[in-house]
This record gives C-alpha cells, structure tokens and sequence, in this order.
C-alpha cells in the first residue's frame, strides 16, 4: 500500500494514460493533476471521489488505507 500520490499514479499507469488526459476527463487543470501526484498539493473530497470513480477504485484504496486492486495486503 502506498501513498496517495503514489497510488494514483499506479492508477493512471495501469490505465495507460497521460496525466493530461486523466485532468481534462476530471476536468482539472493538468498542472493541477501534476501536483497531486508529485505530492504538491493534496485534492479535495470531491475531486479524490472524482479520480476514485475514474478508476475504479476505493477511496480507502487511492488513500493508500487498502491495498490496491491486484496488490497485496
């Protein structure tokens, strides 16, 4: 289990996607997006439940409280 920035960038790999895609589908500014996962800046709740719905994930999981989906305990 890792951090919130670390596990959405796992998120965004395992998805394939540039970090300018995943910020125009969350409608945030790619610089924005940048700095959640280099830990710059922290979300919040409603744009975590954003990228938590994107993909496909828990907020526990994205939070780095659960393990993600195919990682272990």
């Amino acid at each position: 289990m890792g951090t919130f920035p670390e596990n959405l960038k796992i998120c965004r790999k395992r998805s394939h996607m540039s970090q300018e895609v995943v910020a125009v589908n969350c409608k945030i500014a790619s610089g924005t997006y940048r700095r959640y996962e280099k830990g710059e800046r922290e979300p919040n709740l409603s744009t975590l439940c954003t990228f938590a719905d994107y993909f496909g994930v828990t907020l526990d999981q994205l939070a780095g409280r659960a393990p993600l989906p195919d990682q272990e305990a």
